[in-house]
């Protein structure tokens, strides 16, 4: 794959991106009339000068308390995406599932998919996995970082020289780049680590690509080892507790938003000078 099909959408897909994008414009929307509601503001000052709390957002929420006869009484914490409390999208002992693509599209697009839409979906972001070879040895391989976070920095930073439209922050183009960074990601923190132990601790080098049919978390074992072995049961662990993959799509989602939210308002701005 050379660098040009690597930050490429296949033209078949071109259909079925589209779709996502009409999903996007609708998902999130935030009414504009809230802000005055609540006294939101969007800048980081008000009109005094303080400083002020900013943003709403129905992404995420963590509650750790009930409230019992209007007092607020300790209570195990729960983490809600879109308003689903996470365990029950992962599902819990036999009925616990691969949720990472379904609770992906939930949170980039606001709602649960249909069986169709995510088979969809997750050929979309299949197909925007892979890294070219020039990639993987010019910024993973050539000099690699003790550091994996660092590692991953450098990697996502580089990433803007092989876009070939990295500036244009449209909402279909703003989306392709979301998609981008969660297909890759997963690949560039496997071989970043493969690179370090190869050249810290001599361990044997073996990179190997993404295979296609297999969920975010079966790939990140089967890149990860040698023998390419795991279990069903390491692949679902990884799937549920994976808190850096469901943290990096919420961030990425919070940019998508903001993008949502300054489309939404160049739209207002529109309509007011035609009044």
């Amino acid at each position: 794959m050379d660098n040009e099909s690597m930050m490429a959408l296949s033209k078949q897909l071109e259909v079925e991106f589209d779709s996502l994008v009409e999903n996007c414009l609708v998902s999130g929307a935030i009414d504009l009339n809230l802000y005055q509601e609540y006294d939101v503001k969007r800048g980081l000052r008000d009109s005094s000068g303080k400083g002020v709390l900013t943003g709403l957002t129905e992404i995420s929420d963590v509650t750790g308390y009930d409230i019992v006869n209007g007092v607020k009484e300790p209570a195990d914490g729960k983490l809600f995406y879109q308003g689903y409390d996470v365990k029950k999208l992962v599902g819990e002992g036999i009925k616990k599932k691969f949720a990472f693509e379904e609770t992906t599209y939930l949170l980039l697009f606001g709602k649960l998919p249909t069986a169709e839409q995510l088979e969809v979906f997750i050929e979309v972001v299949a197909s925007l996995q892979e890294l070219s070879g020039q990639f993987v040895r010019d910024v993973i391989m050539k000099a690699p970082s003790a550091n994996l976070m660092n590692g991953l920095q450098k990697s996502v930073l580089t990433l803007y020289s092989y876009d070939s439209n990295p500036d244009d922050i449209s909402i279909p183009n703003v989306l392709r780049q979301s998609l981008q960074l969660i297909a890759k990601l997963p690949l560039i923190a496997v071989y970043n680590y493969h690179a370090y132990r190869h050249f810290n601790f001599l361990d044997s080098l073996v990179i190997k690509p993404p295979v296609k049919g297999l969920s975010t978390a079966e790939n990140i074992l089967q890149m990860l080892r040698p023998d390419g072995k795991y279990t069903e049961l390491e692949a679902r662990v990884l799937d549920a507790d994976s808190f850096f993959m469901r943290s990096m799509v919420v961030e990425i989602t919070l940019h998508l938003q903001t993008m949502l939210l300054h489309h939404q308002e160049q739209i207002h701005i529109r309509q007011l000078r035609h009044l």
